[in-house]
This record gives C-alpha cells, structure tokens and sequence, in this order.
C-alpha cells in the first residue's frame, strides 16, 4: 500500500510538471505571437504617421520583444520559437531604417517650420509658398523688424544649415519688398526698412562664415 502510495504521489507530480511545462510553451507561444503580429501590424502603419509615433512604437516594440524572449525561460524545444523571435526582429529592424530616415525627414521640416514661424512673426499664415503673399505694405516693416531682431538674438546658435534657411527667406522678403513697393510702401517705412537691411547684411555674412568655420572643426575631430 506504501508504495502505492508512492507510485501515486510520484504520478501525480509529473502530471503536474508536464502541466506546468505545457503551459509554459502556451504561454511563450502566445507572447511570441504576439511580438510578431505587433511588427506585422506597426509595418502596415504609413511612414509619416510612423514617424510622428515612434517613440510610442518603439516602447512597445521593446515590451514585447522582452516579453516573448522571457517566456522562453524554461521552455523544452525552444529553438523554433527563438528562431521566430530572430527572424521578427530583422523585420523590424529593415523596418525601423525606414521609418528613423521618414523621422529625421519630419524633425527638418518641423524644425525648419519653427524656425519660420520664428523669423517672420505672428503674421506668418504657415504656408511653404516662397511668394509671400501675406506680407503687404501694412505688415511688411514689422516683419522685417521681427526678422533682423530674431537673427540678431539668435546669431550665435544658428547652424550653418540655418543659415542658409535664413538666406532662403530674407531673399524672398526681398522680392516681396519690391512688389509691395508698387502698392504704396509709405517712404517712412521703406527708410526704417533700408536700415534694418544695412544692419542685417554684415551679421549674416560675419555669423554665417563662422559657423561654416566651426562646422569644420567639428569634421577634422
């Protein structure tokens, strides 16, 4: 009866490990299923919108993959189920250089947005369109003045990049100031606006050679 008993007993916990160990490679199955259809998933999201939410994917991404190589812990056979880890993970990866070239693409034009918004006052509307259309002989010295005093509180931070952004719009007042002229700039304002150009000419060139100049420093280190 004894060794019934033991028999039994000894039975009993194999059942319960065989349990144990069954639900172990459910459950690893389960979260490696999981981190694959969540890079599947994130791979169908279009690159911009990506791009705008990568921080969030990429915490996520970091969950789940923790998760399914964790409940590989303990698991019998486990080699297919890491095989199918690996291989979600190079996908993600070929996937992750896409969308890190989309987001340093939208970080630009964010940056270079407020950089605009910046520059040219409240009374920019926010449209890419170089023309200008918004500034007229009303508004045209207050954007200028706005500009020339941004650039001259700014000058010692801009990158060389930035400055050839700077270049990019002050030409493009520039062109506006010659149709706004036509309209009836008042001579007053075209005066206040020639002394803000004779002032901006020489910090644009002084503070855009050093920071070409400094930019190759940086490249020789």
């Amino acid at each position: 009866m004894k060794n019934l008993k033991i028999t039994l007993g000894l039975f009993a916990v194999a059942i319960s490990l065989t349990a144990c160990t069954d639900e172990k490679k459910l459950q690893a199955e389960k979260d490696v299923a999981m981190y694959a259809n969540y890079v599947d998933s994130v791979s169908n999201v279009e690159m911009d919108k990506a791009a705008n939410e990568w921080d969030e994917i990429q915490k996520d991404y970091e969950r789940l993959k923790m998760n399914a190589e964790n409940s590989l812990t303990g698991v019998e056979d486990e080699q297919k189920l890491k095989e199918s880890i690996d291989n979600t993970t190079i996908r993600y990866e070929e996937y992750k250089v896409k969308v890190v070239t989309e987001k340093e693409k939208v970080d630009m034009e964010n940056a270079k947005m407020t950089m605009r918004k910046t520059l040219l006052g409240e009374g920019y509307d926010g449209s890419t369109d170089m023309s200008f259309a918004w500034v007229n002989k009303d508004n045209i010295l207050s954007v200028y003045d706005n500009f020339v005093t941004t650039v001259e509180n700014n000058k010692d931070s801009y990158s060389r990049e930035d400055w050839d952004e700077i270049k990019l719009l002050y030409e493009a007042l520039d062109t506006r100031k010659n149709t706004v002229e036509k309209e009836g700039l008042s001579a007053e304002d075209n005066r206040k606006i020639a002394a803000l150009k004779i002032k901006f000419a020489p910090m644009y060139t002084v503070n855009r050679m050093g920071a070409k100049s400094e930019e190759n420093q940086e490249a020789k280190k």
